[in-house]
């Protein structure tokens, strides 16, 4: 199947279409696809959406995607990849963000937008950086940039959301609360002890963890160490951190450290699945 890379940190593209002039193809980067009118379905790994004016959708690397153009349709394509990311063209929280979004955009088609009030607020966006995109007045890329990196957060925030997989629709607030708190400290450890977090949401210490494994079918160590390696995994494939930069930055002891903790859960070291990962592209 064809992979496409970018080759640069940030791209906008405006087109309008009448049929979908690739087939099913992966990419290397992220993208944004809005709707700017017209009518069709969206396909993603396998799965269909319908789509119309308004919709929003977030390809992630390595999605098999394609769409099925019915009614002529105007599209805004915005792709940007971890240079972008990495390159302090956000501050570091949206950095987080974006992690936040590539590990929970669960990968599946629909438009990311999940409450009217956004959809209302994304639309003059979308059509602010379609009137600079196509008419390069002056500061017109800095003006862009600053509105893609908010539309950024704001579907950060649709997908922040969104249930994680293992809690349902009854767990309570406080339980939502507590997996929020740990994937927006993760790079923090202090912050993910048993006692700072039950003395910040107002349970003991001793009953921490029978409640977080109730409603989240896991212990809070596992969790905590299963979010960081999916963020692990996302620095080895999309980023040419090394292997030491990455232990220090999740804060392991040092490198041994951290191969010894990726290869029992993921059955090989990082070196050795970045290489295996990366041969198949």
């Amino acid at each position: 199947m064809h992979k496409e890379s970018l080759y640069e940190p940030f791209e906008i593209v405006f087109k309008e279409l009448n049929e979908c002039p690739k087939k099913a193809h992966e990419h290397t980067f992220f993208e944004l696809v809005y709707i700017v009118s017209g009518t069709g379905q969206q396909c993603i790994n396998k799965n269909k959406f319908p789509y119309h004016r308004g919709h929003l959708f977030l390809i992630t690397p390595d999605d098999c995607h394609s769409f099925d153009i019915e009614e002529t349709t105007q599209f805004l394509f915005i792709r940007f990849n971890n240079i972008y990311i990495r390159n302090n063209v956000l501050p570091q929280d949206n950095i987080q963000k974006l992690e936040f979004i590539l590990q929970h955009a669960n990968h599946q088609p629909g438009c990311i937008l999940k409450n009217q009030v956004d959809k209302t607020l994304v639309e003059p966006m979308v059509n602010a950086i379609i009137r600079e995109y196509v008419n390069r007045d002056l500061y017109n890329k800095e003006l862009i940039r600053q509105l893609v990196n908010t539309l950024i957060v704001v579907v950060a925030r649709n997908i922040a959301k969104s249930l994680p997989e293992k809690i349902n629709e009854q767990s309570e607030e406080k339980a939502l609360d507590i997996l929020e708190y740990i994937q927006s400290n993760i790079y923090t450890p202090e912050k993910l002890t048993a006692e700072h977090l039950g003395a910040s949401f107002g349970i003991s210490e001793s009953y921490l963890g029978r409640y977080f494994k109730k409603h989240a079918n896991e212990t809070l160590q596992d969790y905590v160490t299963q979010y960081k390696l999916k963020l692990i995994e996302n620095r080895l494939l999309h980023s040419e951190f090394r292997i030491g930069e990455i232990a220090r930055e999740f804060n392991f002891t040092d490198e041994s450290h951290l191969n010894r903790i990726f290869k029992k859960y993921k059955g090989a070291s990082p070196s050795a699945y970045r290489k295996a990962r990366k041969s198949v592209v």
